[in-house]
Protein backbone atom coordinates (compact mmCIF):
# COMPACT_ATOMS: atom_id res chain seq x y z
CA UNK A 1 0.00 0.00 0.00
CA UNK A 2 1.30 3.89 -0.53
CA UNK A 3 2.07 5.95 2.20
CA UNK A 4 -0.40 8.06 3.62
CA UNK A 5 -0.60 11.65 0.82
CA UNK A 6 1.98 14.33 1.45
CA UNK A 7 -0.40 17.39 1.87
CA UNK A 8 -2.23 14.73 5.19
CA UNK A 9 1.55 13.87 6.46
CA UNK A 10 2.50 17.73 6.26
CA UNK A 11 -1.26 18.50 8.30
CA UNK A 12 -0.23 16.10 10.70
CA UNK A 13 3.15 17.66 11.33
CA UNK A 14 2.10 21.48 11.47
CA UNK A 15 -1.20 20.53 13.83
CA UNK A 16 0.05 17.60 15.99
CA UNK A 17 -3.17 18.89 18.40
CA UNK A 18 -5.56 18.78 16.05
CA UNK A 19 -4.41 15.98 13.93
CA UNK A 20 -4.92 14.02 17.71
CA UNK A 21 -8.60 15.70 17.80
CA UNK A 22 -9.65 14.48 14.28
CA UNK A 23 -8.25 11.27 15.18
CA UNK A 24 -10.05 10.96 18.57
CA UNK A 25 -13.70 12.35 16.81
CA UNK A 26 -13.34 9.52 13.99
CA UNK A 27 -12.58 6.74 16.55
CA UNK A 28 -15.25 8.36 19.29
CA UNK A 29 -18.16 8.34 16.33
CA UNK A 30 -17.11 4.12 15.42
CA UNK A 31 -17.21 3.14 19.10
CA UNK A 32 -20.49 4.98 19.67
CA UNK A 33 -22.33 3.65 16.12
CA UNK A 34 -24.41 0.79 15.82
CA UNK A 35 -23.11 -0.69 12.19
CA UNK A 36 -20.28 -3.34 12.09
CA UNK A 37 -17.01 -2.30 11.02
CA UNK A 38 -17.81 -3.88 7.41
CA UNK A 39 -20.72 -1.87 7.66
CA UNK A 40 -19.41 1.36 8.49
CA UNK A 41 -16.25 1.13 5.91
CA UNK A 42 -19.04 0.60 3.03
CA UNK A 43 -20.78 3.46 4.14
CA UNK A 44 -17.79 5.54 4.14
CA UNK A 45 -16.76 4.25 0.90
CA UNK A 46 -20.21 5.47 -0.69
CA UNK A 47 -20.24 8.70 1.10
CA UNK A 48 -16.57 9.46 -0.61
CA UNK A 49 -18.27 8.45 -3.73
CA UNK A 50 -21.56 10.43 -3.76
CA UNK A 51 -18.99 13.73 -2.71
CA UNK A 52 -17.01 13.39 -5.60
CA UNK A 53 -13.71 13.10 -3.93
CA UNK A 54 -11.07 10.89 -5.95
CA UNK A 55 -8.62 11.22 -2.86
CA UNK A 56 -11.28 9.85 -0.24
CA UNK A 57 -12.37 6.85 -2.10
CA UNK A 58 -8.96 5.74 -2.82
CA UNK A 59 -8.35 5.72 0.93
CA UNK A 60 -11.41 4.03 1.56
CA UNK A 61 -10.92 1.53 -0.98
CA UNK A 62 -7.89 0.39 1.01
CA UNK A 63 -9.07 0.97 4.17
CA UNK A 64 -11.58 -2.02 2.83
CA UNK A 65 -9.17 -4.26 1.43
CA UNK A 66 -7.60 -4.15 5.18
CA UNK A 67 -11.23 -5.38 6.43
CA UNK A 68 -10.98 -8.56 3.93
CA UNK A 69 -14.02 -6.85 1.79
CA UNK A 70 -13.53 -8.31 -1.55
CA UNK A 71 -13.62 -6.40 -4.31
CA UNK A 72 -16.86 -7.16 -5.78
CA UNK A 73 -18.76 -5.18 -2.47
CA UNK A 74 -16.13 -2.71 -2.89
CA UNK A 75 -17.35 -2.36 -6.70
CA UNK A 76 -20.76 -3.26 -5.52
CA UNK A 77 -21.28 0.58 -3.86
CA UNK A 78 -20.43 2.37 -7.12
CA UNK A 79 -23.23 0.04 -8.84
CA UNK A 80 -25.62 1.47 -6.29
CA UNK A 81 -24.55 4.74 -6.74
CA UNK A 82 -25.92 4.70 -10.14
CA UNK A 83 -29.35 5.72 -9.86
CA UNK A 84 -28.42 8.05 -7.37
CA UNK A 85 -25.43 9.64 -9.11
CA UNK A 86 -25.99 9.00 -12.13
CA UNK A 87 -23.95 7.19 -14.51
CA UNK A 88 -20.99 9.05 -15.61
CA UNK A 89 -20.09 10.20 -12.20
CA UNK A 90 -20.70 6.34 -10.90
CA UNK A 91 -18.04 4.98 -13.71
CA UNK A 92 -15.61 7.91 -12.43
CA UNK A 93 -16.15 6.40 -9.02
CA UNK A 94 -15.27 2.83 -10.42
CA UNK A 95 -12.27 3.97 -11.86
CA UNK A 96 -11.20 5.39 -8.97
CA UNK A 97 -11.57 2.50 -6.76
CA UNK A 98 -10.01 0.10 -10.29
CA UNK A 99 -6.80 2.80 -9.26
CA UNK A 100 -6.38 0.71 -6.19
CA UNK A 101 -7.77 -2.93 -6.78
CA UNK A 102 -5.98 -3.52 -9.82
CA UNK A 103 -2.94 -3.16 -8.05
CA UNK A 104 -4.50 -6.19 -5.76
CA UNK A 105 -4.82 -9.60 -6.52
CA UNK A 106 -7.32 -12.24 -5.69
CA UNK A 107 -10.72 -11.57 -4.47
Amino acid sequence: MSALPKRFERFLREYPEIAVAYETLGDSIHRDGALSDKERQLVKLALAAGAGMEGAVHAQVRKALKLKITKKEIRHVALLAIPTIGFPKSMAVMSWMDDILDKKKGK
